[in-house]
C-alpha cells in the first residue's frame, strides 16, 4: 500500500469561519462536525480538520489542481477584495499569479495567516 495523507488538523481562531473560508475558496463544502473538528473533504483521500486553538501558528498548505479549479478559484478571489493573494512570497500579495513549472500558481492568505498555494503543474 502506498502512503496517503488522510487528514491533518488546521489550527484556527474560529474553526467554523476558517473551514468556511477554505471550503468557499476551493468550491467545497464544510462537512458535519466530527468530534471537535469542522472538517472539509478535499478529495476522497484527504480531509482538513479545522480546530479552535488559542494560539495559531500560520501554516502552508499546497494543492496541485486542474485548470478548471484554478480558474474557479481565481474568479472567486477577484470578487473578494479583502482577501490577500499573489504570485509568490517574494512579491507579497500582488494579486497576480505565477507561471512556475510551466503552469500557473497563486498563494492565498486566510484570516488566520495560513498560506494556501494552488498550482497547475509541479515545479
Amino acid at each position: 500500500m502506498s502512503i496517503v495523507l488522510n487528514h491533518t488538523i488546521v489550527p484556527a481562531s474560529d474553526k467554523q469561519a476558517a473551514a468556511t473560508f477554505f471550503a468557499e475558496l476551493m468550491g467545497l463544502a464544510v462537512s458535519a462536525p466530527s468530534g471537535p473538528f469542522a472538517p472539509v473533504a478535499v478529495n476522497d483521500d484527504l480531509t482538513l480538520d479545522f480546530d479552535d486553538r488559542a494560539d495559531v501558528a500560520p501554516g502552508h498548505y499546497a494543492f496541485l489542481v486542474d485548470d478548471d479549479t484554478f480558474d474557479a478559484v481565481l474568479h472567486r478571489l477577484s470578487t473578494w477584495p479583502a482577501v490577500d493573494y499573489g504570485s509568490g512570497v517574494e512579491n507579497g500579495w500582488d494579486r497576480r499569479i505565477n507561471h512556475l513549472g510551466g503552469g500557473r500558481g497563486v498563494y492565498v492568505r486566510d484570516p488566520n495567516g495560513h498560506s494556501y498555494e494552488l498550482f497547475t503543474a509541479v515545479p
